[in-house]
């Protein structure tokens, strides 16, 4: 993984959310959240269903129309990003993502590349190396030539994630990313993951996997559109928010020598049965 010298060590925030509100359908999804996170770390925003995740993570990459509040991008408003210059320094991998099921899997990555090349310009050697290391990193190397409706919604992931790896962005975000991936290719988006921060790179992801998110940095806890916590994975505040916030259906504890959850079980002569 190749660092990006586009990263300062200035103090800067990646990312800056101030009285952040977001509508959806006449509803308040997102209720006045300020929120900075630092360059250089991975942060995971985690809660309950509903709680406004996706809808945070898609605002703060400019994807949808904000009712209140700004967004900042390295230190500026991220309206006053050209939408070229955006792409460049901020990439996205959403949920549900696809392409054309007859496009390669190499011009979908190759996708990422389209910010850094001049209109209706060839892919440049740059651009093939930034694809080929995306590729190789995901583990999709081998399959470059295949069409990507030949693959399983797993495969199609790993592709996916190669595109936006492709972009070589300061900033990564990932809605859920780790979607239709079984569990070695979960660890292996986790030392991923970890390549990009070691050599500058900022990510923010949210995950439903709350084991995965306890390996980050810090993590974000929401619910009902407010940040009830924000702090670190190893922090005992982080882990009694995270247990409020789920209704203390699951507990935090350490297993050889990391963070997980354990659900706690509804004793049996309570739990409810189908009618």
């Amino acid at each position: 993984m190749k660092s990006d010298a586009g990263v300062r060590a200035d103090g800067t925030a990646a990312l800056q959310a101030h009285d952040l509100r977001v509508c959806l359908g006449g509803r308040a999804v997102v209720q006045g959240v300020s929120l900075t996170l630092p360059r250089g770390r991975w942060t995971c925003i985690v809660g309950p269903n509903g709680a406004g995740k996706s809808t945070l993570l898609k605002a703060m990459a400019g994807l949808l129309p904000l009712d209140g509040g700004r967004v900042e991008l390295l230190g500026r408003p991220l309206a006053s990003w050209s939408r070229r210059e955006r792409a460049r320094t901020l990439a996205w991998l959403g949920q549900n993502e696809g392409g054309p099921a007859d496009m390669t899997v190499w011009d979908v990555a190759m996708l990422g590349r389209l910010p850094h090349q001049p209109w209706l310009a060839a892919p440049s050697a740059a651009d093939r190396a930034a694809v080929e290391r995306a590729l190789r990193a995901t583990g999709a190397w081998d399959w470059r030539a295949r069409a990507l409706g030949e693959l399983s919604g797993g495969e199609r992931q790993r592709v996916l994630l190669a595109r936006a790896l492709a972009v070589e962005a300061p900033v990564t975000l990932m809605d859920e990313p780790l979607a239709s991936l079984d569990p070695p290719h979960q660890a292996d988006w986790l030392a991923l993951v970890r390549a990009l921060v070691r050599v500058g790179r900022t990510v923010v992801s949210v995950l439903h996997e709350i084991s995965f998110a306890l390996q980050a940095d810090a993590l974000v806890v929401l619910a009902q559109g407010r940040i009830v916590h924000h702090g670190a994975c190893h922090d005992p505040a982080t882990h009694r928010a995270l247990e409020s916030v789920f209704d203390h259906r699951l507990t935090v504890c350490a297993v050889q020598g990391q963070w997980v959850v354990l659900p706690c079980m509804t004793p049996p002569d309570e739990a409810p049965l189908p009618s």
